[in-house]
């Protein structure tokens, strides 16, 4: 007999921690090599910690809600004979619904504090912690922690909540965040503190209360962060896509039967602007404090959307893929994230977002940049309109139109408007017998 740990494991680039959300064992219980264990959140995904070793759960030292480490035990399990090869856990299946939207590569500012008045609250606070004392004006000196070590979890901010403490308490907590430096981009990048908005609204019989899951709330996050930290600046220009449309058309059927899947017009468009990426790098670029880092691979991020999140799988190296071959991991990584397989590592490493709002019938709209990236484009619903051609007569002709959001701390009007520029003469180019799919 032997008592081996099981460690908070590395579940993705530059994660440092996770949030146990539910524990699937208990003391007691036998488990198998790579049963899971518990319910793990981070700031890019949510997914099930397998067990390293055979044996019976002998002690759950992380309870849920605690935010713990990469490396520090969470439980010990009683295994017979010699230690088994433990189990490396890098890139975990993600769980249906909730895996990490916006392949965000940033990571929740870690904090820590001054010793508070009542001296409850000394310590490391976790972020989910910080941002809930933070909306209900909570002094954490004034909240006894059940975590491990005394730390203050999510449940004890909950109970002291219900329990009405936090009540006239809003800008009394003695909390100094941490700036953290985000390895993905660059060692100077900052992180700033979450904007704590108010939880303050009215309840009228009537109302349903729909709990905030773990992906929602780290789609807030990294929204209420772009915004924040990204001065964002838009721009807009319609294209001419009839020519597409009647190249697409011609050869749907055809593609369908040979290749399996559907031609859609999102992957012409992906080809184009991934094209204009790498003519303008400028825009494939992230802000990194003291520099800008311009990324050498063309990696687009795109937006997959279920009933209830938000996914950003992507895909890599887009300028070097052909339309077929945009086109089939569209396809492939949508089902995916439909069908709850998508993994952690195929929502990292995005350079620019592209989304698909046209899918929805939008014409117009402004999207929040996929921080740390620098822009994301919004491709709108493709419609027919009457055209003032060059001869003077009009014509009904299919019209698209490209909404650009970007950060102006890294671009500026001039190269995002050739930009856009290149795009729709790529797009307007794109006909029969002049482009090739293969």
């Amino acid at each position: 007999m032997g008592i081996e740990k099981i460690t908070m494991p590395k579940l993705g680039e530059s994660v440092t921690e996770g949030t146990i959300e539910k524990w699937l064992v208990a003391p007691g219980d036998t488990v198998a090599k790579y049963d899971s264990l518990a319910e793990v959140t981070t700031d890019k995904v949510t997914a099930e910690v397998p067990s390293s070793f055979s044996g019976i759960i002998k002690e759950i030292i992380a309870k849920e809600g605690d935010t713990i480490e990469v490396g520090e035990t969470v439980c010990l399990i009683e295994i017979e004979g010699d230690a088994e090869e433990p189990v490396h856990v890098s890139a975990p299946t993600v769980e249906t619904p909730a895996a990490k939207p916006v392949d965000k590569q940033v990571e929740a500012p870690k904090a820590k504090t001054r010793p508070a008045t009542g001296g409850k609250a000394a310590g490391r606070f976790s972020p989910a912690v910080l941002k809930m004392s933070q909306e209900h004006g909570i002094d954490l000196s004034q909240v006894s922690g059940t975590g491990r070590e005394g730390r203050i979890t999510r449940k004890d901010i909950q109970a002291f909540i219900e329990s009405g403490g936090a009540q006239s308490q809003k800008g009394s907590q003695d909390v100094v965040v941490e700036e953290q430096s985000q390895p993905q981009v660059a060692p100077s990048e900052q992180a700033a503190p979450e904007q704590a908005v108010s939880s303050h609204v009215k309840r009228e019989n009537g109302d349903i209360e729909i709990p905030v899951t773990s992906v929602r709330r780290a789609i807030a996050n990294n929204m209420v962060r772009s915004v924040t930290e990204a001065p964002h600046a838009w721009m807009m220009i319609e294209v001419d896509v009839t020519e597409l449309v009647l190249l697409r058309d011609s050869v749907k059927k055809e593609f369908k039967e040979k290749e399996g899947f559907n031609l859609t017009y999102f992957a012409f468009f992906i080809k184009a602007i991934s094209q204009a990426l790498k003519e303008y790098p400028e825009m494939n670029s992230m802000w990194a404090g003291d520099t800008i880092v311009m990324k050498k691979d063309i990696n687009i991020s795109i937006a997959v959307a279920t009933d209830d999140a938000l996914y950003v799988p992507v895909i890599k190296g887009t300028d070097e893929k052909t339309i077929k071959g945009i086109g089939r991991e569209i396809h492939e990584l949508a089902g995916k994230v439909r069908n709850g397989k998508l993994k952690s590592t195929e929502m990292q490493g995005g350079t620019f977002t592209v989304n698909n709002t046209g899918s929805f019938g939008s014409v117009q709209s402004m999207g929040i940049i996929n921080y740390p990236q620098a822009a994301i484009l919004q491709v709108e619903s493709i419609v027919k309109r009457p055209v003032i051609m060059d001869n003077g007569m009009m014509a009904a002709r299919d019209m698209v139109n490209l909404c650009l959001s970007l950060d102006h701390r890294v671009l500026d009007g001039l190269v995002c408007g050739r930009f856009l520029a290149r795009v729709k003469e790529l797009l307007e180019g794109m006909a029969k017998d002049k482009t090739s799919l293969y």
